[in-house]
C-alpha cells in the first residue's frame, strides 16, 4: 500500500524548484498558480534567497505550488491516484493533499494557501516567536523541560522529535537550557505556528473555508489532528481550519499508516523531513524523497511496486 506525504513549512531551500522547470508543462502550471497567488511562484522557486522564502506568506503558496506540480509531473499530466492508498499533509502540506485528493480545487487550494500565508505571518508579526526542533532525550523531560521555558510541543512528529513554539525569549532559554541527550535545532520558520500565537488567522480561514463547496475525497486524507482517516470533504476542510492554531500529530499520523499496511511512502517536493521521519518511525516501510526531476522514473517505478488500485474512485 502506498501512501503520498507532503511537506510542511521550513522544507524550502533556496532554487529547489528550478530544475522541475525542466519538464514539459512544470512552467506553465507554476505561472498559473502564480496567478492566482498573486505571487511569482517562479522566482520564489529558483532565484529568491533563503530570507525571502523564509516569509510566511511566500513559503507556504510556494510549498502547496511545489507539490501541485510535481505530483502532475509524476503522473505525466493524468492527475491519477488510483493507485495511492492514502495522502497526508504536514500543517501547510495538508492543503496540497487536500487538492490532491479533490476535495479542493487547485485554484481554490491556492488562494486558501495564500490567505491563510497572510493570515498566519499577521498573527506572527503580533509577537516575535519562533520554532525549534527538539531530538533525541527522554519524552517526559522534553515535555517538562519545554512547560518549564512555557513553550509548546507544536508538531509531535515521532521517531524522538517534537517542534517546540513559542516566543524568541523563550526559544533561546531552550537553546541554553535543552532536554538532557537532545539536540535543539531552530526552524527557517517565522512563527509559532499551531499555537494560540496563530488563534487570529482563524476567523479569516473559517470564513473563506465557509465559502467553498468541498467535494469528498477520491482518496482517503489522514488528518494532521489525530491520525483519523477522513472520508467527508467538509471535515477535511474544517480541520485545515481549525490545525492553524491546533498542534500537529503526525506520530498518529504514522500510526494510521502502520495501521493501514502502508509499505511504502513517497514525499512529494520539496522532500527529505518526512521521508527522513519514516524511516525511523515505520521500520520496514520504504521510504521515496521526491527532489529533483529526474527521479521521476523511479517514483513512478515505486508507485508501481506499492500502488494498489481501488475498486472506486472515493475514499471508502
Amino acid at each position: 500500500m502506498l501512501v503520498i506525504t507532503c511537506p510542511g513549512q521550513g522544507s524550502q531551500k533556496p532554487g529547489f524548484l528550478a530544475p522541475w522547470l525542466e519538464v514539459p508543462g512544470v512552467a506553465d502550471h507554476l505561472h498559473w498558480l502564480s496567478a492566482v497567488t498573486g505571487l511569482d511562484l517562479e522566482a520564489h522557486g529558483t532565484t529568491s534567497d533563503a530570507e525571502t522564502i523564509r516569509d510566511t506568506a511566500v513559503a507556504q503558496p510556494l510549498i502547496v505550488a511545489s507539490g501541485l506540480v510535481a505530483l502532475r509531473a509524476l503522473t505525466d499530466g493524468t492527475d491519477d491516484l488510483d493507485l495511492v492508498g492514502a495522502l497526508a499533509g504536514h500543517s501547510v502540506g495538508e492543503i496540497t493533499a487536500a487538492a490532491a485528493a479533490g476535495v479542493l480545487s487547485e485554484e481554490q487550494a491556492a488562494v486558501l494557501v495564500r490567505e491563510r500565508g497572510r493570515a498566519m505571518a499577521a498573527a506572527a508579526a503580533a509577537t516575535p516567536t519562533g520554532m525549534s526542533a527538539v531530538v533525541g532525550g527522554d519524552p517526559e523531560d522534553v515535555a517538562a523541560v519545554l512547560a518549564r521555558h512555557g513553550l509548546v510541543a507544536a508538531n509531535a512528529n515521532g521517531a524522538g522529535q517534537v517542534v517546540a513554539a513559542g516566543t524568541t525569549e523563550q526559544l533561546e532559554a531552550l537553546r541554553a537550557d535543552g532536554p538532557a541527550r537532545a539536540r535543539v535545532i531552530p526552524l527557517q520558520v517565522a512563527g509559532a505556528f499551531h499555537t494560540e500565537h496563530m488563534a487570529p488567522a482563524v476567523p479569516a480561514l473559517a470564513r473563506l473555508a465557509g465559502a467553498v463547496a468541498p467535494r469528498d475525497p477520491r482518496v482517503p486524507v489522514v488528518s494532521n489532528a489525530d491520525g483519523t482517516v477522513v472520508a467527508d470533504g467538509r471535515e477535511v476542510l474544517d480541520r485545515l481550519v481549525r490545525q492553524v492554531a491546533r498542534p500537529v500529530r503526525w506520530d498518529l499520523c504514522a500510526e494510521t499508516f502502520a495501521d493501514m499496511g502502508v509499505t511504502g511512502l513517497l514525499e512529494v517536493p520539496p522532500a527529505g523531513t518526512l521521508a527522513n521521519l519514516a524511516k525511523r518511525s515505520l521500520p520496514g516501510v520504504e521510504t521515496f524523497a521526491l527532489t529533483t526531476p529526474d527521479q521521476l522514473d523511479d517514483a513512478r517505478a515505486f508507485v508501481a511496486r506499492h500502488g494498489e488500485r481501488r475498486t472506486s474512485g472515493g475514499a471508502a
